[in-house]
């Protein structure tokens, strides 16, 4: 099932996290969270922005890969899939990342229990990553869509980040307890 919120919802964060512990399942070791994009283009730095966010959050204790400083390009996801799985085994993955859809979609963050195909919205056909996906609609889907990721609103971005990594810090706190 897929879950979606608005970034303006006072209850995103909690809703996020509960959709993310529903779809993640039993949590038999730490997740790791794969935060995918570029700092090149506003719209595409959703993930990098989560990333840097759940790094400098001195409560949060777990792996997260691509921040604003050492970002993770849809282009390298090809070969991070067998790494993650190999390095953190048993742990589930949650991959982040901005997406466009259609025009009412734009400022939801969606969840969805299944893995992430990264650069589809701009038509690439690149592999699969994680098991949870953390999409942030950030602009309509056009045959423009890369030109309107440069169009994109930087405080949407940043808010959108502070609600997923919120959500992601709270589900590995709750996580940590149990």
């Amino acid at each position: 099932m897929e879950y979606a919120f608005h970034f303006y919802n006072t209850l995103a964060e909690t809703g996020l996290m509960m959709a993310l512990r529903r779809s993640l399942g039993t949590i038999e070791a730490p997740p790791v969270v794969l935060c995918i994009g570029s700092d090149l283009a506003v719209g595409d730095s959703l993930g990098p922005v989560t990333g840097t966010l759940l790094r400098r959050n001195r409560d949060f204790s777990g792996f997260v890969y691509g921040t604003l400083k050492t970002p993770v390009t849809a282009k390298e996801v090809k070969y991070l899939e067998g790494f993650l799985r190999k390095t953190h085994p048993g742990s589930k993955i949650i991959a982040v990342d901005a997406a466009v859809g259609e025009e009412a979609d734009v400022g939801l963050i969606k969840v969805i229990p299944a893995p992430l195909r990264p650069g589809s919205g701009a038509n690439k056909r690149l592999g699969k990553v994680g098991d949870v996906s953390v999409l942030g609609v950030v602009a309509r889907k056009s045959a423009f869509s890369y030109s309107l990721l440069n169009l994109t609103r930087l405080n949407m971005v940043y808010t959108m980040a502070e609600v997923a990594a919120g959500a992601i810090s709270a589900l590995r706190r709750e996580t940590a307890c149990s």
